[in-house]
């Protein structure tokens, strides 16, 4: 038994150092090394100040801003998830319905169609972007709250538009964080 025992606590040993200490220590440092951006949580820091993340939607209810995706988890990064609720399921269509109310009561006078991902949440519930049409169905009501002209802030949106990732997949999305902070002239 005791000739079992020594190599396998010294097996033990060894892997826990190599998997637990020298495997990560190395795979951070090249992450640091190689892409720093993003081993640091991709935040937007400008003139030293962090006003979040590139890659987590964040809360914007004002009406001089652009809303993001509705958050089943509260925006909470540490709870993503989904709110679970299945097509047939009355809990969603009360949800959709409540969140359509608010963006009517928001731009009362606004004829577009609501566009589907400003009424429901993504399966993280942490999306940072909109589509195209979401952003353009807020335009007015943030022009109007901002006193500025339609033109101006289609054109900011068009701006921060993102294409298709690798040219071929997804659509073209607008980033809600970068595009507000931009209206503020925080670049």
């Amino acid at each position: 038994m005791k000739s079992q025992l020594r190599p396998a606590i010294t097996l033990l040993a060894l892997l826990t150092v190599i998997t637990g200490v020298i495997y990560p220590l190395t795979v951070t440092g090249l992450a640091q090394i190689l892409f720093p951006h993003q081993a640091n949580g991709s935040l937007i820091v400008i003139d030293g100040k962090a006003y979040g993340s590139e890659l987590i939607g964040q809360q914007f209810d004002d009406p001089k801003y652009f809303w993001g995706r509705p958050s089943a988890a509260g925006y909470n990064a540490a709870a993503s998830s989904g709110s679970n609720y299945g097509p047939m399921n009355p809990s969603l269509k009360e949800v959709v319905q409540a969140r359509m109310d608010t963006l009517h009561a928001a731009d009362p006078d606004n004829t577009l169609p609501i566009p589907v991902d400003l009424v429901t949440a993504s399966a993280s519930g942490l999306d940072p972007h909109i589509s195209m049409a979401s952003a353009l169905y807020q335009v007015r009501r943030v022009a109007t709250a901002r006193g500025w002209g339609e033109a101006e802030v289609t054109s900011l949106v068009e701006q921060h538009t993102e294409g298709r990732q690798f040219g071929i997949f997804g659509e073209p999305r607008v980033n809600v964080l970068l595009l507000n902070l931009a209206l503020d002239g925080i670049q």
